[in-house]
């Protein structure tokens, strides 16, 4: 199907998704201005089940499944995806040929402050790590459960539902809506999610060409980052509804990652280690390993069996 003229994408259609397709596309323009560039928008589980919270889905490629599906079927060439919602396996016939430049990866508050929510204040996530981290800090607020599009999220705040809530900076500012940021949350506060910010580019394995093109735009420091993270989320057994984050930040030589595991009653374990960038994946894999001896196990335990006795 593909050809040095034509490529397809194929993305979810809210528009955050499609801000992040239009940003490679025009990376795609830039090295190849000759390419068509087409785009399928395909609907995924993630987009159909809103009356839920994330942890009593079963998250394993919520958001991913069906533009892998698309992908593999040779409906789409190439796939555009959040890369903090990327399982921690990727299919052995797949493979992510290019992460983007990373924009911020910090999680941010819109409505107010943090420091000048009053106790029992409402704050709305749907992040059991956002929720883990916010008990720890505040245990007197009033936590609740917070689905749909930015813009869904937005409107439900601004209805009064909820006194704030928590989005990510990355999507906020690609979707020019960096006003409506109170605060930007410091990482040593709340450790983002693995590869927040990042956008990742998925290709089949077997076509060289369309790889070799999508690797035109691949940010190297970025790509040493989420491959650190995402170490560390395979190294706990996680995926995107277990309360756990980790972030690295590149050096010229060195890299340092944060992380954190913890329970939905605000228990948490953190810690943050410093190494060689090129050792930046075996460092993620060890802070996981040092976390979950921590008593980072016994709180995913914990959590895991409260979640089964709700079911």
């Amino acid at each position: 199907m593909t050809t040095a003229k034509t490529l397809i994408i194929g993305t979810r259609s809210s528009k955050l998704a499609l801000a992040q397709v239009e940003i490679v596309k025009q990376g795609l323009h830039r090295q190849f201005p000759d390419c068509q560039i087409i785009v399928k928008h395909i609907t995924t589980k993630g987009d159909v089940i809103l009356d839920r919270p994330l942890k009593a889905i079963g998250e394993k490629g919520l958001f991913i499944t069906e533009i892998e599906d698309a992908l593999r079927q040779n409906q789409i060439d190439i796939a555009v995806h959040s890369a903090k919602d990327l399982p921690t396996e990727i299919p052995a016939d797949m493979q992510i040929a290019a992460y983007l430049p990373r924009e911020d990866a910090r999680d941010a508050i819109i409505g107010m402050p943090l420091s000048a929510l009053p106790p029992g204040a409402r704050v709305g996530t749907s992040s059991t790590r956002r929720l883990c981290q916010l008990r720890h800090m505040r245990p007197d607020l009033t936590l609740l459960d917070l689905r749909g599009n930015v813009d869904t999220r937005l409107r439900k705040l601004h209805e009064g539902q909820y006194d704030a809530i928590i989005l990510a900076a990355a999507g906020l500012n690609r979707l020019g809506l960096s006003h409506e940021i109170a605060e930007l949350i410091n990482p040593s506060q709340m450790i983002p999610a693995v590869a927040q910010g990042a956008i990742a580019i998925e290709t089949r394995f077997d076509d060289a060409s369309t790889r070799a093109m999508v690797n035109t735009l691949h940010d190297t420091d970025t790509g040493i980052a989420v491959q650190s993270e995402r170490a560390f989320l395979t190294t706990i057994g996680g995926g995107c509804s277990l309360p756990a984050g980790a972030y690295t930040i590149c050096h010229e030589s060195s890299c340092e990652i944060s992380g954190m595991i913890g329970s939905l009653d605000g228990t948490l374990v953190a810690d943050t280690c410093v190494g060689n960038i090129n050792d930046s994946v075996a460092l993620g894999s060890s802070l996981a390993a040092s976390l979950l001896a921590a008593g980072g196990r016994d709180l995913i335990h914990r959590d895991m069996l409260a979640i089964g006795e709700k079911s």
